[in-house]
């Protein structure tokens, strides 16, 4: 599904998740600033924080010389980082079609309803899989994921940004005709969506720079029924991860059986950027520094069984 697919310009969504989303020295046009890793402060919105704790989860952990400046460099790294069925467990299988156009961006109208259009000028590259897995109710849940590399991590943040303008502006939502928004055929709506946000350290966010739910219900598919949908999109410097979900019952979006796997899938594809853009630990042994006790160690490729959920449910 194409949900971190949101195009940035959510002013009223900006200060809810970020203290300021301009003026931190970072660059919004084609050449990254000198520190691309971090994005501007999050608000802590009521959250005591320790005034001498990273502002990001990112903030002096990348290595600059490891991030994409082309959109064939951004490509691979998206390849490296994005989640298959084995991520999901037994029984997730690829869905067809498997992969989106990767040229491709869906924008929200001001009827609610997404568009595809060419990709906006701060995405290097983005990248969409559709899959499926049983639901927990003798059914298949659609499960989509998705990575977008930005040029830069203030433009990262406007994405996160967004998608709270987008649910608070549209809580009912209609996708493009023949748009496979949440890996299910025929879907026809996600209504009563909500969303929430954790910066870097509040709650129980230790592993990305800002983590976000949405929830709601998804109606349509080959049944024609309404279910359960859920999603979780994080950040990390100017990479932007999610996942989500389709299926079991409508109304447990929170503790469904689908919400377990999506979060686990979220915070493993946040652990491969670490590996791929991160500086090397101290020692010269190659692999990142961790940036808090969230972080998984999954390097790219097939991971070693099911992840755990390290962020908790927060």
């Amino acid at each position: 599904m194409r949900r971190s697919w949101r195009a940035a310009g959510a002013l009223a969504a900006c200060g809810l998740l970020l203290g300021a989303c301009t003026g931190a020295g970072h660059g919004t046009g084609g050449t990254p600033s000198p520190d691309p890793g971090t994005p501007d402060t999050p608000g802590t919105r009521g959250t005591s924080r320790d005034a001498t704790a990273p502002r990001s989860a990112s903030a002096g952990r990348i290595d600059a010389a490891r991030l994409p400046r082309t959109a064939a460099q951004a490509r691979a790294l998206v390849r490296g980082v994005i989640a298959d069925p084995e991520l999901f467990g037994s029984g997730a299988v690829r869905a067809t079609p498997y992969e989106s156009d990767p040229d491709t961006w869906p924008v929200l109208g001001d009827d609610c309803a997404w568009q595809p259009r060419g990709l906006p000028g701060d995405v290097l590259a983005t990248l969409t899989r559709y899959m499926e897995m049983p639901d927990g109710r003798g059914r298949t849940a659609g499960v989509t994921v998705t990575v977008t590399v930005h040029r830069t991590a203030l433009d990262a943040a406007w994405q996160q940004a967004g998608v709270l303008d987008e649910t608070m502006r549209c809580p009912d939502q209609t996708p493009a005709s023949g748009e496979r928004l949440t890996g299910m055929a025929g879907l026809t709506r996600l209504t009563g969506l909500s969303s929430s946000a954790s910066a870097y350290g509040e709650g129980a966010n230790l592993y990305s720079d800002d983590v976000l739910r949405e929830s709601g219900d998804c109606r349509g598919g080959e049944s024609g029924g309404t279910f359960a949908y859920y999603l979780r999109q994080a950040a990390y410097g100017p990479v932007v991860v999610s996942a989500a979900a389709c299926g079991g019952q409508a109304g447990k979006n929170a503790d469904g059986p689908t919400v377990e796997p999506v979060q686990a899938c979220v915070v493993a594809m946040v652990g491969r950027v670490k590996l791929r853009i991160g500086r090397p630990a101290p020692g010269g042994s190659g692999t990142p520094a961790p940036s808090g006790p969230g972080t998984p160690g999954t390097p790219a490729g097939k991971p070693s069984g099911k992840p755990s959920v390290m962020e908790g449910g927060a």
